[in-house]
């Protein structure tokens, strides 16, 4: 074994899962050969790639499936949703209504097997139809518990197709150098639509939905930089992190849903069954922590692949954004960027667009843009980094970061109250944190301040 396969699988030898880090097992040897090209299509999971396929073209963020949980074939009707925010009480109130009604439904068909006479209601004979041959009394009336509400994806995807010009290059680059099938670029489509600033209410982050902790093997985090809101240093951090799963799994359907799932998880899996394959892990593996999203991963992603691949089928015509053009400088020092502004004469806002790794306390001017980060520019702006440097200027570029204004959190102290002390809204104050507004505090927790900040004695004291 050569010494740098050594050291590239020591290096991601605590790497897991995009949601949690969790060490693969003692003892599992990672495949080390060159990785299958072949994106397998088992058709036990046809169904499965069906149902995604009709959720991400045929339904929209305004509609919803009520359907059965471990058969996808089974769609009992789709709920047009009221016209309410996303969670709102109206819209629950819906799903929940709606969820009852083909309960009753299951129940009603059920009485109607167990006593041998036509049913008069439309809602239990399409049960009966739906469930056929399969439909028995107790079979439905366990079917009860496993009505579930699939929200449409089809705008949201029709868009995310449109966005993913804009990276598709890059993807295409990144996944060639790595050897991996370019078929992984529709991953983005189930992660985030590929949309480049997507948080989920679990902390998850950017185009691959990295969390905080699965990034850091890859990228870096923290009051500086968020890479993970950079769709090309998160790609290429995806594009690690699938090569890792492959080399532990030794196949894409396992790896792929390990990108959800987690390396060890999936190994418990094959493990548990005694199987690779996926289409028998998929139907038989029971586990608190494989439900359905996981179970669902690798059959959205192929729905979300064949779609990709031909989009006019489902949406009509429609035209990719282009690529992104850019230039990349390597800051040959720390610099603000208001002198990065000044010195090249571009607009904030442009900086902003291109630069979505850096968080809110470099443009805040608490912290400096970091050495060595790879600045993005206007590709109309070619420039030298030694250019680069003379416009800015000597005195513009520092040898070290500006020590941030921090506050140490005390015992019932709340983001709400600190921003109310300190003279900052309170949005600011958890942007630039990193935090929702309604955020729980640590005691103990330190926190970055805005520069401007009323209170700076008090300030210092609470330090």
């Amino acid at each position: 074994m050569r010494l740098t396969t050594l050291l590239f699988v020591a290096a991601l030898a605590t790497a897991a899962i995009v949601g949690r880090t969790q060490p693969i097992p003692a003892g599992v040897v990672p495949f080390l050969g060159p990785p299958s090209r072949d994106i397998p299509r088992p058709a036990e999971l046809q169904r499965d790639v069906d149902f995604w396929i009709r959720a991400y073209s045929e339904i929209t963020t305004q509609q919803g499936f009520l359907h059965d949980e471990a058969d996808l074939a089974i769609v009992y009707g789709i709920l047009n949703l009221p016209s309410a925010p996303a969670g709102s009480l109206p819209r629950r109130n819906a799903v929940s209504f709606e969820r009852e009604r083909w309960r009753s439904a299951l129940r009603t068909a059920a009485e109607a097997l167990e006593s041998g006479t036509p049913t008069h209601s439309a809602d239990a004979q399409r049960v009966l139809d739906l469930w056929g041959e399969k439909a028995t009394p107790g079979r439905l009336r366990a079917a009860t518990e496993t009505v579930r509400f699939q929200l449409g994806q089809a705008d949201r995807f029709r868009d995310g197709l449109v966005r993913s010009g804009t990276w598709e290059t890059h993807i295409a680059r990144t996944f060639e150098r790595l050897g991996l099938p370019p078929e992984l670029a529709a991953l983005p489509h189930v992660e985030s639509s590929f949309t480049p600033t997507a948080y989920s209410k679990v902390g998850a982050a950017g185009l691959w939905q990295f969390m905080p902790g699965t990034a850091r093997l890859y990228m870096r985090v923290d009051d500086v930089l968020d890479e993970r809101m950079d769709p090309f240093r998160a790609t290429e951090a995806a594009a690690k992190l699938l090569l890792y799963n492959y080399r532990v799994l030794g196949s894409w359907p396992l790896a792929i849903t390990a990108y959800n799932h987690g390396a060890a998880g999936m190994r418990r899996a094959r493990d548990t069954l005694g199987t690779d394959d996926f289409g028998v892990i998929a139907r038989r593996y029971k586990s608190k922590t494989f439900g359905f999203a996981s179970r669902n991963f690798y059959p959205s992603f192929l729905a979300a692949l064949t779609i990709d691949q031909n989009p006019e089928r489902y949406f009509g015509k429609l035209e990719r954004a282009p690529a992104l053009a850019y230039q990349e400088i390597e800051m040959p020092a720390y610099a603000s960027v208001e002198a990065i502004e000044s010195g090249l004469g571009l607009d904030r806002r442009i900086l902003k667009d291109l630069n979505p790794a850096l968080r809110p306390s470099v443009w805040t001017g608490s912290r400096r843009v970091p050495r060595g980060y790879q600045l993005r520019l206007p590709a109309n702006l070619p420039l030298t980094a030694a250019e680069f440097a003379d416009r800015l200027g000597g005195s513009a570029l520092h040898a070290n970061q500006v020590r941030p204004n921090t506050h140490r959190v005390g015992k019932g102290e709340t983001l709400s109250g600190l921003a109310r002390r300190y003279g900052v809204r309170l949005r600011t104050l958890a942007e630039l944190n990193g935090l929702r507004v309604n955020s729980h505090l640590r005691q103990g927790q330190r926190l970055l301040i805005p520069d401007g900040a009323s209170n700076p004695s008090s300030r210092a004291a609470a330090d």
